[in-house]
């Protein structure tokens, strides 16, 4: 164990680290290319550093710390980008310079190693401090906790060695006079400090796959021509609710809605006006919806509304609401003043009955769907009228 063969392993790790991070940019990860480019600077940076002795100051003392500072930096507007921010903050850029100036001070006009490292060594602690405070903060409530936990209590101790290892140093309690010093306390030091990076990019890795599990849900659960739920995700939720209501007693409502004579549509102007059809009404329903209102595409021109803690006879006079508000605007299929097409739907409502299956309640539905389309279309029937005749 030396500080040398500690900056090779290191080098190393981060070379894997690229190579694993570079194999994700294809998937578009927001902050996995300022990752890489992270890496990319630790690579340089501690070539530099385990050089000294063999290369001038200016490349293996200045180039190199400035570089390592410029890695943490870089490493945090990753995960910054990661959960949706743009932009490295002020108080880093002010913090890397300054750590350029101090080293150069402390390096050639009054030379001070121990400065040095505390002025580096707070950096270092500041940034993965504020990492592990963004991670926490900003992780998704809704995704598994482990990768961020993990992401989070590394930067924590990383911060927390860098915090101890800058007054150790800063007070005087380690006199040293160069960085590649065998000590033991040196090396432990070093090790903490050089290998941050290869372990926060097992972090960085693992949320990475996280992000892409989540796509891959939001393709089982999301139809990706219109937004709606897809029809497993839609009966999923809609049997949750009837699990839920039989618990409680609160009523719930479905709605089974119908484009109708979707099919000349397609056969008028063409099956990719049918799908801006589909994508527009959708668009005109989900504004409509309450929040927790479920709504799903069933198949087709098919679409379903599941409405927690309301009674059929709201349930219709809301449908009825968005059939009007429909039949006023239209849509519009190109840019001639002429070009507006004007296309109705058909809903069967009904109300879950305590104690049955959402089949039954979907069947039933169903029933008075097919009553609207046979009384005319372009109305709401509630399905107690159906079964009245």
């Amino acid at each position: 164990m030396n500080p040398v063969n500690i900056l090779g392993v290191t080098v190393l790790s981060g070379v894997m680290s690229m190579a694993v991070l570079g194999s994700l940019l294809r998937a578009e990860i927001p902050g996995v290319g300022c990752w890489v480019v992270a890496n990319a600077l630790s690579i340089v940076a501690l070539i530099c550093f385990a050089s000294q002795g063999h290369v001038s100051a200016l490349l293996s003392v200045l180039v190199a710390n400035v570089l390592l500072a410029a890695t943490a930096l870089t490493g945090l507007e990753g995960f910054r980008r990661f959960f949706g921010r743009s932009g490295l903050p002020v108080t880093g850029l002010v913090g890397l310079a300054a750590v350029g100036a101090g080293i150069a001070y402390w390096q050639w006009v009054m030379p001070d190693f121990n400065a040095r490292v505390a002025l580096v060594s707070a950096f270092h602690a500041a940034i993965n401090a504020t990492l592990a405070v963004i991670v926490l903060r900003e992780r998704p409530p809704d995704r598994a906790k482990y990768s961020y936990y993990f992401v989070a209590v590394t930067a924590s101790l990383v911060a927390v060695g860098h915090a101890v290892r800058g007054m150790t140093y800063g007070l005087g309690l380690l006199s040293q006079a160069r960085l590649l010093e065998s000590s033991a306390v040196n090396i432990a030091f070093l090790a903490l400090g050089i290998l941050a990076l290869p372990t926060l990019s097992i972090g960085m890795v693992m949320l990475a796959h996280d992000r892409m599990a989540e796509r891959l849900r939001k393709l089982a659960s999301i139809d990706d021509l219109t937004g709606a739920f897809t029809r497993r995700e839609f009966l999923a939720r809609a049997d949750a609710l009837l699990r839920s209501a039989a618990r409680t007693g609160t009523p719930v409502t479905l709605a089974a809605i119908d484009i109708d004579h979707f099919k000349s549509i397609n056969d008028q102007h063409g099956h990719a006006a049918g799908d801006k059809v589909l994508m527009h009404f959708a668009s005109m329903v989900m504004e409509d919806v309450r929040t927790g209102d479920v709504f799903g595409r069933l198949g087709g021109e098919e679409f379903g509304v599941m409405c927690p803690a309301t009674r059929a006879g709201e349930a219709v006079v809301l449908l009825n609401r968005l059939r009007d508000r429909l039949a006023a605007s239209g849509y519009r299929l190109g840019s001639s003043p002429g070009g507006v097409l004007h296309y109705t739907f058909s809903v069967g409502v009904d109300q879950f009955r305590a104690d049955e299956p959402l089949s039954a309640l979907m069947a039933r539905a169903d029933a008075a769907l097919y009553r609207a389309k046979a009384s005319g279309r372009n109305r709401v029937v509630e399905a107690v009228q159906a079964e009245g005749g």
